[in-house]
């Protein structure tokens, strides 16, 4: 059987698209400019069985519009722009591709934690300027404690990468099993514990209501005076006032983004006026090994569901769909 996969986005890697046309698949794709109402007409006149979500929002009308679909994937770990509610409604599993993006995420992680830590950007910038500007060359991070809040694959690999930089690392993660293998971290029991030890804060969380501004103004103020924060999980986390606040008071030494609570950042974001922020367009998961990867899981997904194979349960947000 032949089954009919759309893809929200104008591509996706050969990894992914392969196994979906070798398949015989018949795959249509998002265009440049198409907006969540053209989606929606595209779900109600096509004889989608699957939807590989990328870029553009998978809204609840979207996914009412289709009578014929059976399985959403996520590309990425990230189920914002899915309306995971409307999916449970209609029986219909949502999967994500989790480590598929885990070490590029945690080497862009790695990268604005020097960047902001050292202030790169602003020292890049002042070159280029023809000034050749010595005088503040930025925080050492061998001995500051790292603080993650979420312990996820991410956070494991970037965990294990600063311990051989000689930083202690503490974890506050309520989802934590009481036997995980913390590998040379400390479990705190609350983010507040977390907070008050943290010269670097790394963020590693999904976006949920639970989530949206955990760190406000204050959580901001109660880490260590020039602490540097770093947010490669979603943007809408941090309260990008209070975050303003924290930077131009000095409370915080830098950050370092690579989300924002608005995509594409606002010109008149404040971000964009502050030496102490290094800034990214969230491609922390954008390289070319990492988007193979999250298209062959995300391919590899919605054909074995399709066929009836088994699927990690671990791969789905909503797996209390699924018989056991």
């Amino acid at each position: 059987m032949t089954y009919t996969i759309l893809v929200t986005a104008e591509r996706l890697a050969p990894a992914g698209l392969d196994i979906l046309t070798q398949r015989g698949c018949r795959v249509l794709f998002v265009r440049a400019g198409q907006e969540v109402a053209d989606i929606e007409r595209l779900m109600a006149s096509e004889p989608i069985d699957a939807v590989i979500s990328r870029t553009f929002e998978l809204s609840e009308q979207a996914i009412a519009a289709s009578p014929t679909l059976k399985v959403i994937s996520k590309h990425g770990v990230g189920v914002s722009n899915i309306h995971v509610a409307a999916a449970s409604a209609r029986g219909i599993p949502v999967y994500v591709t989790p480590g598929a993006n885990a070490q590029s995420v945690c080497e862009m992680t790695l990268g604005l934690m020097f960047a902001a830590a050292r202030k790169v950007s602003w020292m890049d910038s002042e070159i280029r300027a023809g000034r050749w500007s010595r005088a503040q060359d930025g925080l050492e991070l061998s001995g500051r404690t790292l603080g993650l809040v979420g312990f996820g694959q991410v956070a494991r690999k970037v965990a294990t990468v600063c311990q051989a930089l000689g930083m202690p690392v503490r974890v506050y993660d309520p989802f934590l099993k009481t036997d995980s293998d913390l590998q040379g971290a400390v479990a705190v029991d609350s983010l507040a514990a977390l907070l008050s030890e943290s010269h670097v804060l790394s963020l590693h969380v999904p976006l949920t209501a639970q989530t949206r501004n955990l760190i406000g103004a204050a959580e901001l103020a109660m880490l260590p005076v020039g602490a540097v924060l770093i947010n490669t999980a979603r943007g809408e986390v941090v309260d990008e006032a209070a975050l303003v606040d924290a930077l131009r008071s000095g409370q915080l030494y830098a950050a370092g983004l690579d989300t924002m609570a608005i995509e594409p950042l606002p010109s008149d974001s404040p971000l964009l006026h502050l030496d102490n922020v290094v800034l990214t367009p969230h491609v922390g998961g954008s390289t070319p090994a990492a988007l193979a990867a999250m298209a062959r899981d995300a391919a590899t997904n919605v054909l074995g569901f399709l066929d009836g194979k088994p699927v990690p349960r671990t791969s789905c947000v909503n797996a209390d769909l699924l018989s056991l």
